[in-house]
């Protein structure tokens, strides 16, 4: 009878000490979960490369002609701290973005002052001056032309096919588009540092240009009855994509010169825009081998 109540007793007392561990343990990774060290003190959050914070730096980063991909303010922000910046900014054509300060204070725990910047990796050119250039040298280029791109990783892998299918340049709207970011780099394997983005405030005017400079403008569009393996590519050309929600906007589809789609054998009534891209650029660059 002793013997049992011992036992019982050694067991349960053996038991509170496993679960108390457990707890210890527990609270332990809970810690670091969270953003502990083992001292209890938080890790200190890194603030992405890409960053410039604070009235005075965003200032000087637009006088001194930065590229910029946008810029997030703060909603309500000081007057007096927002007109200077309103008055640096005034004839200048950034993507302004006005969100509460909860956003901000998470992207950095610095003292932003209500104003942060993004910076581009690659300095952004203008197509018309290269598309002059090159016309005046004698190529025939290709232009790919991205009509409110908005995933980062599709923008950064069509910007790699681009490069390997030759691809002379990638045009790209002000505004609803994605830009050139670190991540979007990483995902073109490098890329973007290699071909040139261009801008556009208005791409319709863009591509107007264009084609009154010579270049026959081609929309791909699964709506398209005509397939990319029946289009003859030679000669400067502009190669239009769409975005991944609603594919090409009424205006440029108006103003191409032929819509192409790409072969298609399943049920499926659409591809990736990536996809997409690959097959018609390798379509033009089979023809171009083919022609050497």
């Amino acid at each position: 009878m002793s013997n049992r109540n011992d036992d019982r007793g050694f067991k349960r007392d053996d038991n509170k000490e496993d679960r108390g561990f457990r707890r210890d343990n527990n609270d332990r990774d809970r810690g670091q979960r969270d953003g502990f060290k083992k001292d209890g003190f938080r890790k200190e959050k890194q603030d992405p490369e890409d960053l410039i914070y604070g009235i005075r730096a965003v200032i000087e980063a637009v006088k001194n002609e930065v590229e910029l991909n946008r810029i997030l303010i703060q909603k309500g922000m000081d007057k007096d701290l927002f007109s200077e910046l309103k008055d640096t900014l005034a004839g200048k054509d950034f993507q302004l973005q006005f969100v509460p300060i909860e956003k901000l204070n998470k992207i950095t725990s610095s003292n932003h002052q209500g104003v942060i910047a993004y910076t581009s990796p690659v300095v952004y050119q203008n197509i018309e001056t290269l598309a002059d250039q090159w016309l005046t040298e004698g190529k025939e280029p290709c232009i790919l032309v991205l009509d409110r791109i908005t995933d980062v990783r599709n923008f950064g892998g069509i910007a790699r096919t681009a490069a390997c299918m030759g691809v002379d340049a990638i045009v790209i709207p002000s505004r609803g588009s994605a830009t050139v970011t670190a991540d979007a780099v990483k995902t073109s394997a490098g890329a973007l540092y290699t071909i040139p983005v261009c801008k556009s405030d208005l791409l319709k005017e863009s591509i107007f240009y264009l084609q009154q400079s010579g270049f026959q403008i081609v929309s791909c569009t699964e709506k398209s009855k005509i397939s990319v393996e029946k289009y003859n590519f030679f000669g400067p050309t502009v190669i239009i994509l769409g975005s991944e929600e609603d594919g090409i906007s009424h205006d440029l589809l108006k103003l191409s010169d032929v819509r192409l789609s790409a072969p298609m054998a399943g049920d499926i009534a659409s591809l990736n825009v990536g996809v997409a891209t690959g097959m018609i650029l390798y379509e033009r660059l089979r023809q171009m081998k083919n022609a050497q």
